[in-house]
C-alpha cells in the first residue's frame, strides 16, 4: 500500500469553502475509489488554520486514479485556492499491511 500526509494552512475566512469543498472530495473519494480505504481530513488543536489529509492506496495504480479523476481535477485547484501556502506533501509506504 501506499499513502500521503498532506499539511495544508488554510488562510483565514476561507475555512468554511475549504471545509466545504474538502467534504465533497472526501465523499466522492469513498464513494467512487474502493481501492483508496483510507480518506480523511483532520483539524489541528495546535495550529490554526491548519489541516492534514491522510490517505491511503491499495498500491500505485490506485493512487495514480485517485489523482486521475474527473472530481479531483474538479475540486483541487480550488481546494488550493484556500491556502495561504504551498500545501506539503509527504508520501509514504504502509508497513502493516
Amino acid at each position: 500500500m501506499t499513502a500521503f500526509i498532506a499539511r495544508l494552512r488554510v488562510t483565514p475566512g476561507k475555512e468554511e469553502a475549504f471545509v466545504k469543498l474538502q467534504q465533497e472530495l472526501y465523499r466522492l473519494t469513498h464513494n467512487h475509489e474502493p481501492d483508496t480505504p483510507v480518506y480523511e481530513l483532520l483539524k489541528s488543536r495546535d495550529e490554526p488554520n491548519t489541516y492534514v489529509v491522510i490517505a491511503t492506496f491499495k498500491d500505485e495504480p490506485a493512487f495514480q486514479e485517485h489523482m486521475d479523476s474527473s472530481f479531483h481535477d474538479e475540486l483541487v485547484p480550488p481546494i488550493l485556492d484556500c491556502l495561504s501556502s504551498d500545501m506539503e506533501l509527504e508520501m509514504l509506504d504502509c508497513i502493516s499491511t
